[in-house]
């Protein structure tokens, strides 16, 4: 069978990511469209686009042919919080109207204006990292050093509005937490009439530093990173009004939640350490979420922009965690609240004084215009639709075609992205009609991806099984391979396809039956099925794993239970690697990318929900870590890693080596040469797949 056409795509195409527009921006008025494309499915150069009046055109086109353009340290950590796959263009703001737009390019600032004429480049005095025009599009602000400044868009007055006072400040960038772990990328936010910024501080000195460095090149210095591993210091984010003329108003957080707030736990740290949100209203002043180290309480303040002073609006508390939706809370025109709930089994939402429908599983809030309320939810865990509210209608769902859909709005158009099975479509609405579609430039994959959806289980645990398209029930049995993610931050088996079906569809083509199957702790499927996770990550998961592959043999004879492998990246790296020490009589070989394999490595904001305070509940910690069952391996187990990494260091691979290497237990180890934790490099993404492979087909006696 085919092995070398489709893993040379899949890095072609970066996981298929190349030629997909993406970062939606629509104007108040409706008639302008922004978003970002690379140049076509394999070409990663990605440039700024309008869609206006029906059709397309170019704002911005890197020059470089290569695309390979030089970024700062800054926006290269940025963009692999980001995951950013792409080159040139990959990232943009513009003023109210969506009349003005700021890019960064090579470090240096340009902006452009959507009713005509080239793009401009403005001085600055250093690289340039997440420029934001003003609302009137007069300045742009951006961070350069750590210090956050502002320039005229006609390169006059460029100026520092907060300068780091220590190596360890910045101004104007969020932390490793809130951009890996919370989702919140951004470290400031102007205010509606352009006279003044909401800035975060951050400061890392308490922030034990871990060092990343090249085993190729000796003569190079390792880089710090100030990771914040479960149980130790956070990096400490406070706020700041900062005015154009220069004036510092601090915004006084509060320090703790009140204790006879804090709901009941073994471990209680009432400290509010998370800046989970932040924003300024359109009328009023800055908005800011806050949660507490125990992730329990959550607090929503308005700030008073004339003295920093802070008024609780909302507050929620879980005597678990408590999470909100990415993009809420807000508010809408008139000062309607949208905040998040939790009704029943459903993380819900509130609008004023209606909620969402029952049952229905909020997934994000996509934001407000006028009166009217976006959001993203699901019924069926494997599918997510667009939502509206308005007082005079009510919850109306938006799509209905089954997949994965999103949205953005402005005036009366509202762009859906759609990704079902039938494949990816982005469609422009206007006045509930849709008027016109912008163009998806992906590769079509080499394999077609033939999943049968299925309820496994007493549980009826979502999967999706993909067998060979030239299987016939006369071919015999077939070795099965588990390809999950089972993780708490995502979900494989959607009706919304995309990369992770098409690599399933390749191994099933390679002579195996792929099953991925979503269980408990992933999102979508209410509240206590998030909650079964809490105090072990990985005994249910690992069972529901095990349950979905029983299941679906009793349904479909070509799985030979005899021959049994499981492969992952990340969480399912992690799940992978357990499979074989735990349960060798179900799993017979494994492949495991960068797993996180001490869970006190991990950091703290993930962990601490799940686990606990390492200090204080140890036994959590030792239970779902991979090490102390070193001696346990019996089975062919391969761990890979990029030696880049700085989500999931490379520590945990070599510690869980070094400890299979002292119990005596053979193993192989893949270390990938300056690969983070996403690998997309051609030389790289291809041969891992085909290494693989030829791994999985050894081990099971393919």
């Amino acid at each position: 069978m085919e092995t070398t056409g489709f893993p040379l795509q899949f890095a072609r195409t970066r996981r298929f990511s190349l030629g997909v527009p993406r970062q939606f921006t629509v104007s108040p008025d409706g008639e302008r469209v922004l978003f970002v494309r690379s140049v076509s499915g394999v070409d990663p150069r990605s440039r700024l686009w309008l869609y206006e009046n029906g059709e397309e055109r170019i704002l911005a086109d890197p020059s470089d042919p290569t695309g390979d353009m030089p970024v700062s340290d800054a926006e290269r950590i940025r963009r692999e919080r980001a995951r950013e796959t792409s080159v040139g263009v990959v990232g943009y703001a513009t003023d109210r109207e969506a009349r003005v737009v700021a890019y960064a390019l090579a470090g240096a600032l340009w902006v452009v204006r959507t009713d005509g004429g080239a793009p401009w480049r403005v001085r600055t005095e250093g690289p340039v990292v997440d420029p934001r025009p003003s609302p009137d599009g007069a300045h742009v602000a951006y961070v350069s050093g750590g210090a956050l400044r502002v320039v005229r868009t006609d390169g006059t007055d460029d100026r520092p509005l907060a300068e780091p006072e220590t190596p360890d400040v910045t101004y104007g960038m969020a932390d490793h937490t809130a951009a890996e772990s919370i989702g919140r990328t951004r470290g400031y936010w102007w205010s509606p009439d352009g006279d003044a910024l909401l800035v975060a501080r951050v400061d890392t000195s308490m922030v034990r530093r871990w060092y990343l460095g090249d085993p190729s090149d000796p003569a190079r210095a390792p880089r710090a990173v100030p990771y914040p591993a479960a149980g130790t210091a956070n990096a400490r984010t406070s706020l700041r009004v900062v005015r154009l003329d220069g004036r510092h108003i601090p915004v006084r957080l509060p320090e703790r939640a009140p204790e006879d707030e804090a709901p009941a736990g073994v471990w209680r740290d009432p400290a509010f350490e998370y800046v989970v949100s932040a924003g300024w209203e359109k009328s009023g002043g800055p908005v800011i979420g806050l949660q507490t180290r125990d992730q329990r309480t959550l607090w929503v303040l308005g700030v008073d922009p004339a003295d920093g002073e802070v008024e609780r609006l909302f507050r929620q508390t879980d005597e678990h965690w408590g999470e909100w939706p990415p993009g809420a809370p807000l508010h809408t025109a008139s000062g309607r609240a949208v905040l998040p709930c939790v009704r029943g089994d459903a993380r819900s939402l509130r609008i004023g004084d209606a909620f969402a429908p029952d049952g229905l599983q909020v997934r994000a809030v996509l934001g407000a215009v006028g009166e009217r309320v976006l959001f993203t939810a699901s019924e069926e865990p494997t599918e997510t639709h667009v939502w509206s509210y308005a007082p005079d209608t009510g919850f109306v769902r938006l799509t209905d075609e089954p997949g994965v859909h999103t949205a953005s709005a402005g005036g009366d158009t509202v762009v859906l992205d759609s990704r079902t099975p039938d494949g990816h479509t982005v469609t422009v609405v206007r006045g509930g009609a849709p008027s016109g579609r912008i163009a998806v430039l992906t590769e079509q994959p080499l394999v077609t991806p033939e999943p049968v959806h299925l309820a496994l289980g007493k549980r009826e645990l979502r999967g999706r099984l993909h067998l060979p398209s030239w299987y016939t029930p006369d071919a015999g049995k077939l070795p099965v391979l588990l390809s999950p993610y089972a993780g708490p931050g995502m979900q494989v088996v959607t009706k919304g396809g995309g990369w992770y079906t098409a690599v399933c569809q390749w191994f099933a083509e390679q002579g195996f039956a792929v099953l991925a199957t979503d269980g408990r702790g992933t999102p979508g499927r209410g509240v206590e099925w998030q909650r079964a996770i809490l105090g072990d990550r990985l005994t249910p998961v690992l069972t529901d794993q095990i349950d979905a592959l029983h299941a679906a043999a009793e349904r479909y004879d070509a799985l030979d239970l005899a021959r049994v492998g499981i492969r992952g990246w990340s969480f399912s790296g992690y799940l992978a690697a357990a499979a074989v020490l735990h349960r060798p009589e179900v799993f017979h070989a494994a492949v495991a990318g960068a797993a996180p394999a001490d869970r006190r490595l991990y950091d703290t904001y993930w962990e601490e929900r799940y686990l606990g305070h390492p200090g204080i509940q140890p036994e959590n910690y030792d239970r779902c870590s991979l090490i102390p069952y070193a001696d346990r391996l019996t089975r062919p187990l391969l761990l890979v890693h990029g030696l880049a990494d700085d989500n999931v260091f490379p520590a945990h691979t070599l510690r869980l080596s070094a400890a299979l290497l002292a119990a005596g237990r053979p193993h192989s180890v893949l270390p990938l040469l300056g690969a983070g934790h996403l690998v997309t490099r051609v030389g790289q993404a291809d041969t891992l797949l085909r290494h693989e492979l030829d791994f999985l087909r050894k081990s099971l006696g393919i």
